[in-house]
């Protein structure tokens, strides 16, 4: 055994990622109606309780309250024992304008830098690996599929596993060999919350069997299990009281499930509840797009690209590749970022272009992480808020359309053959 290497994820009903959820489908509702919403939008929850708060500029106008308790029915917390319920929790709203000293800099045509500006400053990191067809982690992947999984048969297969409750957690733990390659699964940790039972001792030994068979072995390949894997099936005991009742949600308190499960790096900025004028946001989607083009292009097995920005200034102050050794061209780690810098216009404005981020596409993103994900394309309605002026008044005018979205768009594997074509890869 060379090392050893540990992620988790926790489920759509772990409290922080209702918070996300709750900020993200906040941020939608205001991009279908205002695609140049800005918005940086904060979810509490707690026992019966939810606050938003944050700095938001909009045309649109949306009933945030209907929005929070939508979705956390749809997530699934509609029973009163639970102690946060959608439809009596209370709900708490403070929201104001952004800030017009950080607009100045945003906006195009304002400001000392007359494009369009980062949101802030910071660095932003994108990764991807050979090691799961989704070009992520092996580790953080399979604790994604089985906290999916247990919300699947929460919602759709009730039958198989009656007890099951929203909130849950997974870590995986992958061994790897002295070539840095995956071998085997060491240890599984799960934990999910489940009805009050009389019969203590037979139920935690029931959901302990049927979290390994019906979960862990259909989500993770048979062949990485074995006989010496280690399983941890709701460890403490029982595990009834959950939510946002057992503990307080904030927004952006899972940046690590979010991105790479602790690979690679982060650059320290949440993403739920921003618009993709902040960078830590819509720059950390353009860099996992370079890197994963990047690995499918086959220029490394292994690739972690930074970006970073100075709040307000278009361009980049720095971009930077790290194949950890294990580039395929013979060129140096220094001479692939720049041809990446010449290929991907990492300026606010283009990523943002380039990516179709100004769409209301972020809700799906807010549970199981944002990077890994499936592309797709679903239709969405939009309610666009338009203001014309005259001498005398304001109207506003309403259009009402629908049209296909794509979602995931730093997913796509888009770039593959313009990187081919870039490094003369054949």
């Amino acid at each position: 055994m060379a090392y050893l290497f540990t992620s988790e994820s926790v489920s759509e009903g772990h409290p922080d990622k209702i918070a996300d959820q709750i900020s993200d489908a906040v941020l939608d509702a205001m991009l279908a109606q205002d695609p140049h919403s800005r918005v940086a939008c904060e979810t509490l929850v707690t026992t019966g309780l939810t606050v938003v708060a944050g700095e938001i500029t909009t045309k649109a106008y949306v009933e945030i309250q209907d929005i929070v308790r939508k979705t956390i029915q749809e997530i699934g917390y509609n029973k009163a024992e639970y102690q946060f319920e959608a439809l009596s929790c209370g709900i708490t709203v403070a929201l104001h304008s952004q800030s017009p000293d950080i607009a100045q800099g945003v906006n195009e045509g304002e400001g000392i830098d007359k494009e369009q500006g980062a949101g802030d400053q910071g660095m932003m990191f994108g990764y991807a690996s050979t090691e799961t067809p989704e070009y992520m982690p092996m580790a953080l992947a399979f604790s994604h599929r089985i906290v999916k999984e247990l919300a699947n048969i929460r919602k759709n297969n009730l039958q198989l596993m009656p007890y099951l409750r929203p909130d849950a957690k997974a870590q995986v733990t992958i061994e790897y060999d002295n070539h840095n390659k995956p071998v085997r699964v060491h240890t599984v940790v799960v934990s999910t919350q489940h009805d009050d039972f009389d019969k203590e001792a037979a139920m935690l030994k029931k959901i302990h069997d049927e979290v390994i068979a019906h979960v862990v072995k259909k989500v993770i390949p048979a062949n990485l299990l074995d006989d010496k894997t280690v399983y941890h099936i709701n460890p403490t005991g029982k595990f009834v009281i959950g939510g946002p009742h057992g503990d307080s949600g904030l927004t952006g308190r899972k940046i690590i499930v979010d991105t790479y499960g602790g690979k690679g790096a982060h650059g320290g900025g949440a993403f739920s509840g921003k618009d993709p004028s902040k960078v830590d946001r819509s720059a950390a989607y353009a860099a996992r797009h370079i890197a994963k083009n990047l690995v499918a292009a086959g220029v490394a097995d292994e690739i972690l690209v930074q970006v970073a920005y100075a709040i307000g200034v278009a361009k980049p102050v720095s971009l930077n590749v790290n194949t950890y050794g294990t580039s395929k061209l013979g060129l140096s780690d220094e001479q692939i970022g720049v041809i990446v810098a010449e290929l991907f216009d990492m300026r606010p404005k283009a990523l943002v272009e380039r990516l179709g981020l100004k769409n209301p596409i972020y809700s799906p993103t807010a549970a199981y992480g944002h990077m890994g994900r499936e592309p797709y394309t679903a239709k969405v309605d939009f309610m666009l808020v338009e203001i014309k002026e005259d001498a005398n008044h304001k109207t506003e005018v309403r259009t009402k359309s629908s049209k296909e979205v794509e979602f995931f768009t730093w997913e796509k594997l888009d770039y593959v053959q313009k990187v081919k074509d870039a490094f003369k890869i054949k």
